[in-house]
Order: C-alpha cells, then structure tokens, then sequence
C-alpha cells in the first residue's frame, strides 16, 4: 500500500537561499539510499506564510520508509545535514496519508 510523507516547514525569514543549498546536499544522501524524489511547495497564500514549505514523497509501503529512515539517521553525513539545517528551519511537522481508492 502506498504512503504519502508530508513534512510542512516554516522556514526562518531570508534563509529560502541557505535552505536550497542544503536541500541539494540533502538531496545527493537520500539518493544514495533510495529516497522516492520529493515534491517541494512554497505557500502562497491560505492558512500558512509565505515562508512555509511542503515536502511530499511518496513510499511504496511503509515498512519501505522505515527501513530507509532507519538507514539514513545513522549516516554521518545526513547527521551533518540535519545540524546545519537548525539554523534555517524553524519548525517541522510530519504527516502520512494514504491514498483513497
């Protein structure tokens, strides 16, 4: 069954550039664990600021996402990642859904 990852962030006001540069980085390490590729959405307008950002994945199972979260904390250099992204984040939230049929 698929799974759908939603992380809302609020992003620090002026750190959208930092953020890019680390998301890259962020990027090329769940890529060499086998991270499904990520939608991101900045708001526009609703419920949220314009410093909010959406991130959806979506897993083939969610013991498939366990295993690769698994993985991936006990990497040195996601650890790395998730220190120098403090500074640019200033709050997460993380969701799973599942499809409807």
């Amino acid at each position: 069954m698929n799974f759908i990852e939603r992380t809302t962030q609020k992003v620090r006001q002026g750190k959208w550039e930092e953020l890019d540069e680390i998301d890259k980085k962020f990027n090329a390490v769940e890529a060499r664990f086998g991270f499904p590729a990520k939608k991101r959405y900045r708001c526009v307008a609703g419920n949220h600021d314009g410093n909010t950002l959406v991130i959806e994945r979506q897993w083939a199972s969610l013991a498939t996402m366990e295993a690769t979260y698994e993985k991936i904390f006990a990497d040195s250099t996601y650890q790395q990642l998730v220190k120098e992204v403090d500074s640019v984040i200033e709050s997460n939230q993380m969701e799973l859904y599942t499809p409807l049929p």
